[in-house]
């Protein structure tokens, strides 16, 4: 096929002109994919080739896994976390990390939750443990009785879960999860932290499978760093679960790609904790929580916090306070974006001399501050709590949210009033599937593009499942 400058292709009911650069670059077998957000995407066919050929190989271990039974799953989990646990192993994957964040650092990219450390490490174990020790029960969920004949529903699996991960390492443990309820997974992970996944797969992944007598494809790490491959794995349609973790703008266009291609997605979108004081009188506990909702720049780190009019003067130095800490924790600085009510206030408290306060408008609250050393976040007044939780509706992500107040009817209104799928009354860094429900977590989903249906905003390798019904009949004369 030619395709030539200036071409035109129908996207979203509107003719876009194909680029020069697109035009120069395609070939024959190449796909293009028309994406309203982003115009046209062009997929190499070698991209388009491996990944075919990876999801061939998980629809095979898909079909094998059928017959097994669970004890070679746990025994997958516990040989997994073993290995991890070997200094010997470990030691090498160590070594391919070092390289990955030296080089990520090179070209001036993030490696905050790139570095394999020892946290990260016994977070993994951790998480394969509680893999290993859950059990899936293989019982009807529900039965319907009737004169005659009953219908039971069983839980199922689902079939192949595509995986776009950000550069974390400790993705595997996370992804692997999808084992316990027999289904098998594709992932693609981002380019700095591909020479570490690659070898955690060698010396752990595989030789777990192998030893387990599980399918070896029934885990598969693309063998490509190319942005081209996750837009190929995401519109493969063989393909039952498209999961993104990520950047905002990254993850939603990888769901786009997924959703045109009729695959359901889970998305991880925009982060950003909020948290609303009104009528709090333990100033010290109001340091604490927006201290510990800053130990580390993730998505449920605290991004805005909101003072109702009447308890500027009496919290907004312990948020203050609380931030500092969070920044002395990290030998840096902070930084406040303030409205005008607060860079009034904060005159009169005592903010560290290395701190920056600059001006923000309501309008620009939907920003995720992005941050390496230096905490972060917005800090503005509402006149009430009602305006306050009407700001978190109308300009957050509807993700995370805290209410602190001495009044629980206050809180409970929060609760009845915000749009967020996570709600606390202290730090905002639970939301987490491993911390918080002792099941490592696939994604979080916040409710910015509207509600998830009939399931928690924490995807977990335990909740990827689909329902079967049997019938069991006893008396042949039934009719309808």
């Amino acid at each position: 096929m030619q395709l030539n400058r200036h071409d035109k292709v129908l996207v979203d009911g509107q003719l876009v002109e194909v680029g020069t650069k697109i035009a120069e670059s395609f070939s024959d077998g190449d796909r293009l994919i028309a994406i309203a957000s982003s115009g046209l995407l062009l997929v190499p066919k070698a991209e388009l080739d491996v990944v075919k050929t990876c999801v061939d190989e998980a629809i095979s271990a898909f079909s094998a896994l059928n017959g097994l039974d669970d004890a070679k799953i746990t025994r997958f989990y516990a040989g997994f976390a073993e290995r991890l646990r070997d200094d010997a192993v470990f030691k090498k994957i160590r070594a391919a990390n070092e390289g990955d964040v030296s080089a990520a650092k090179s070209i001036g990219r993030s490696t905050t939750r790139l570095v394999l450390s020892d946290s990260m490490r016994q977070d993994m174990i951790d998480a394969l443990s509680m893999w290993e020790s859950l059990e899936t029960s293989h019982n009807a969920l529900e039965t319907v009785l009737h004169d005659g004949w009953n219908i039971e529903s069983h839980r199922a699996p689902l079939g192949v879960v595509g995986f776009v991960f950000e550069g974390r390492p400790n993705v595997f443990a996370d992804a692997t999860g999808v084992l316990r309820t027999r289904n098998v997974c594709v992932f693609r992970i981002g380019s700095d932290a591909y020479e570490t996944a690659r070898t955690i797969m060698e010396l752990a992944v595989i030789p777990s499978l192998i030893d387990a007598g599980l399918p070896a494809a029934s885990v598969i790490l693309l063998p490509s760093k190319t942005h081209a491959s996750a837009w190929a794995l995401f519109s493969d349609t063989r393909l039952s679960l498209a999961v993104a973790r990520g950047s905002g703008s990254s993850v939603a266009l990888l769901g786009e790609i997924a959703k045109q291609h009729g695959i359901p997605a889970s998305l991880h979108g925009t982060g950003g904790a909020w948290m609303v004081i009104s009528k709090f009188a333990d100033v010290d506990r109001l340091t604490d929580v927006v201290q510990f909702s800053l130990d580390r720049k993730v998505c449920n780190t605290l991004n805005t916090v909101v003072l109702t009019r009447s308890t500027v003067e009496n919290n907004l130095q312990a948020v203050i306070n609380g931030v500092a800490q969070a920044a002395d924790r990290r030998n840096a600085h902070a930084v406040f974006h303030v409205d005008q009510d607060v860079e009034t206030a904060i005159k009169h408290c005592s903010v560290p001399k290395h701190c920056t306060v600059q001006n923000i408008d309501h309008a620009s609250l939907g920003t995720e501050w992005e941050w390496e050393d230096n905490p972060e976040l917005s800090i503005v007044v509402a006149a009430d709590l009602k305006s306050a939780i009407g700001m978190f509706n109308k300009y957050s992500p509807s993700f995370v949210l805290s209410v602190l107040s001495d009044d629980d009817q206050e809180v409970d209104e929060g609760w009845r009033t915000s749009n967020a799928p996570f709600f606390g009354d202290g730090m905002t860094r639970w939301v987490d599937g491993q911390y918080a429900l002792r099941k490592p977590e696939l994604g979080l989903s916040n409710w910015q593009n509207g509600r998830t249906f009939a399931r928690g905003g924490i995807l977990s390798g335990d909740s990827i499942f689909t329902i079967r019904y049997r019938v069991r009949q006893s008396d042949s004369t039934i009719r309808r």
